[in-house]
């Protein structure tokens, strides 16, 4: 038995890993030539703890104190009332939609009307109209100075009480749909609903105006636009009328169809002369008195062709020393006025009947 003791004792020496004694597992383990560092002290209190914990019971806690003494103490009851609406035009299309979309000038679109509306009631305008007939600083200053946060104070001026209406109004606006989203705050449920059913009146009385001008103003310009479309279409057809009177023609291209009839039926007689001239220059001789009439024949619808062709570019036609091409230029010219001035009558009559 001692043997086996001091074997063992033996193999503990040279593995210490194996031992059991609890010491051998706290002691620090060190390596030849490297320092053996002290162990970490229990964690205390600093002086940047207690800074730390003041800012947030001053960010967080003073802000939630300060709003519950408020609502304990101070705040009064508010009432809200909401209300929403759109603005839609017709969507039957009229028969100047179908001429054309004249129907558009008849005013600015719905989606422009809403963004008005947008401005319109957080404006100074509404709040004078309302202040007509009800007493707003008399009402929202009830309260003063009980609940300073949500009252205003009773000689507050229209600019003050501009202000103030932006906090007791709050006004949604969603563009996509064209919804406008009104939320009236007051001291009673009755006057919430009361300030809300004016704004939609006062709404409504505003759109009204704007489309009661617009359709003014369209029906004023499209007169405008009559009248003067009808007076450049006389004075189109009045200059028309003077040019057939100066020239003695109705219609140039009809004269110059007739003078081109004439020029052909001359270009036959001349082929059917030669023809008749080439024939009997087969038979007989020089001095034959067929071949010389034939001749002079020929002689006489050439010279006529010539002046013919002649009078289309060099000779006067009319009695105001007018030649062909400037005749054409002029009619042209005068039949070009013409269909403009109808076309643009005809636009303005279009425009003229949408307006009224």
């Amino acid at each position: 038995m001692k043997e086996t003791a001091d074997t063992v004792s033996r193999l503990d020496r040279k593995n210490p890993a194996r031992t059991d004694a609890p010491a051998a597992k706290q002691a620090p383990v060190a390596t030849e030539g490297a320092p053996i560092r002290a162990p970490a002290q229990p964690a205390g209190r600093k002086r940047r703890h207690i800074g730390l914990f003041l800012s947030m019971l001053i960010v967080i806690g003073l802000p939630v104190f300060i709003a519950a003494a408020y609502l304990m103490l101070f705040a009064q009851p508010q009432y809200a009332s909401k209300v929403g609406f759109t603005i839609r035009q017709e969507e039957t299309g009229s028969a100047s939609d179908l001429l054309g979309g004249l129907g558009s000038m008849l005013g600015a679109s719905a989606q422009s009307h809403a963004d008005l509306l947008f401005e319109f009631v957080q404006s100074q305008e509404i709040i004078e109209n309302i202040s007509e007939n009800f007493d707003l600083v008399g009402h929202y200053s009830q309260t003063w100075p009980q609940d300073p946060v949500f009252s205003i104070w009773p000689d507050a001026t229209i600019e003050d009480m501009l202000w103030f209406w932006g906090r007791m109004v709050r006004v949604n606006y969603d563009k996509a749909s064209g919804l406008l989203q009104i939320q009236v705050r007051a001291r009673d449920p009755q006057t919430a609903q009361y300030l809300a059913q004016r704004i939609v009146a006062e709404s409504e009385e505003m759109i009204n105006r704007l489309n009661s001008a617009a359709r003014l103003d369209a029906t004023r310009n499209a007169e405008a636009d009559l009248e003067a479309s009808l007076e450049r279409l006389r004075a189109a057809r009045q200059a028309l009328a003077e040019f057939r009177a100066r020239t003695q023609i109705v219609d140039p291209q009809a004269d110059i169809s007739g003078r081109m009839g004439v020029l052909g039926n001359l270009q036959e007689q001349l082929a059917a002369a030669l023809v008749d001239y080439d024939l009997v220059s087969q038979t007989a001789d020089e001095n034959d008195p067929r071949l010389r009439q034939l001749q002079r024949r020929i002689d006489v619808v050439r010279n006529r062709i010539r002046e013919e062709r002649e009078s289309f570019t060099q000779q006067d036609i009319t009695v105001d020393d007018t030649d062909y091409p400037q005749l054409i230029s002029q009619f042209e010219s005068l039949q070009v006025d013409q269909t403009f001035a109808e076309s643009t009558y005809q636009a303005a009559l279009t425009a003229f009947d949408s307006a009224r």
